[in-house]
């Protein structure tokens, strides 16, 4: 398979001389093209800053953080902006939407920011609307819909420029239980259907079961790695369960 995104050595810290705080001491794994994959950990463990370095968010202090072969700790800060839009997607949990802009207008801003030719804005909404199910919704704006309706019109707007890696930080974090199962549903579809590659960070175990495969973080390290491989969604949350009562964490339910 052809690896997408590689991480060798990574460490990050914080403070100076005398007062330092290691996030992250030295974590290194690839992913594969067409992957889901689930990062979690309890608080403090280093998930979220592990996607800021590799989001480009924030810089590693040490290692190098490799996308389709290339290094981005190296790329220059004043090239850091057009590389994010050309190769990541990102899905928030606060959705990020403009409630002044309609669902359609806030995904083709994406792409009005990659110039994409005016022609061809109409027809990539249509077909990434129809995917996520929000064709009947395209002409309201963020406040005149569900929270599932807006997760989905970030997902849309994540992925309308086919981004090498989809980044998702808590996705779930702001939805209640039954948009969050529709919401990683859509998710699981963009990674089953049109391949996506995907990079989620959550704490909870019922979110975290979507994936393929799951890195748990403790203390800044990765403590383990969980395969679903052929287990069910059921089977793969319970073992995520076990994981995270070793470690420390949060749990759902699934059905």
């Amino acid at each position: 398979m052809n690896t997408i995104l590689k991480l060798e050595h990574i460490q990050k810290y914080y403070g100076n001389e005398g007062n330092i705080t290691k996030a992250i001491k030295d974590i290194s794994f690839s992913v594969e093209a067409g992957e889901f994959l689930g990062i979690m950990g309890a608080s403090g463990s280093g998930k979220t800053t592990l996607l800021n370095c590799i989001s480009t968010i924030d810089t590693v202090s040490a290692g190098h953080i490799f996308l389709e072969g290339t290094d981005i700790t190296e790329i220059k800060p004043k090239s850091l902006a057009r590389f994010r839009r050309e190769n990541l997607g990102f899905v928030f949990q606060d959705f990020n939407l403009l409630d002044t802009l309609t669902i359609s207008e806030n995904i083709a801003l994406a792409l009005a920011i990659n110039k994409v030719p005016a022609g061809s804005v109409e027809p990539r909404i249509l077909d990434i609307a129809g995917k996520l199910n929000i064709s009947d919704i395209l002409s309201k704006y963020p406040y005149q819909v569900s929270g599932g309706q807006k997760q989905r019109c970030a997902c849309a707007r994540a992925i309308i420029n086919n981004p090498k890696l989809l980044l998702a930080d808590e996705p779930t974090g702001a939805l209640d239980s039954h948009s969050s199962q529709m919401l990683l549903s859509t998710i699981q579809s963009i990674n089953e259907q049109l391949r996506a590659t995907i990079l989620m960070v959550t704490h909870d175990a019922f979110t975290a079961s979507y994936a393929s495969r799951i890195l748990f973080l403790k203390d800044g390290e990765i403590f383990m790695e969980l395969r679903k491989g052929n287990d069910s969604r059921s089977a793969f949350f319970d073992k995520i369960l076990n994981v995270l009562t070793m470690i420390g964490g949060g749990q759902s339910h699934v059905c």
